[in-house]
């Protein structure tokens, strides 16, 4: 019979850096998927209230691996979920309902993934 033994040492400084990293990694992301829409045009716009003043990250969770993009006006919902409203494309060329569905399931549906890898080597010094 062969008796094998090991031991590991968790260097947790390490781990409590990798963790940090991974923190500040998930709000760059949600605040680069934020200006990303923004800067596509995608969302209704008229007076900029819901592109500028009242769509915002909300980092409250963000040590818990959860941060939101809020858009806070009462309209919002019913904009986002009516993609057959005819939208002003004044300021906003590409205007449109679901304004996020391109990052979730179309063509830039990897960005938050290689934005979170991106920003997690640079944070963590990897």
């Amino acid at each position: 019979m062969i008796t094998v033994g090991s031991r590991v040492t968790l260097n947790m400084p390490v781990i409590k850096r990798l963790e940090r990293a991974a923190v500040t990694a998930l709000e760059k992301t949600a605040e680069a998927l934020h200006t990303e829409v923004e800067q596509a045009q995608v969302i209704p716009f008229r007076y900029g209230n819901l592109q500028n003043e009242s769509t915002f990250v909300d980092y409250s969770e963000s040590n818990s691996g959860k941060v939101s993009i809020i858009s806070s006006t009462p309209y919002a919902r019913r904009l986002y979920y009516h993609p057959e409203y005819k939208f002003n494309t004044e300021e906003n060329p590409y205007a449109k309902g679901r304004w996020y569905e391109d990052w979730i399931s179309g063509k830039q549906k990897d960005f938050c993934k290689k934005a979170f890898e991106k920003f997690v080597r640079e944070e963590a010094n990897l």
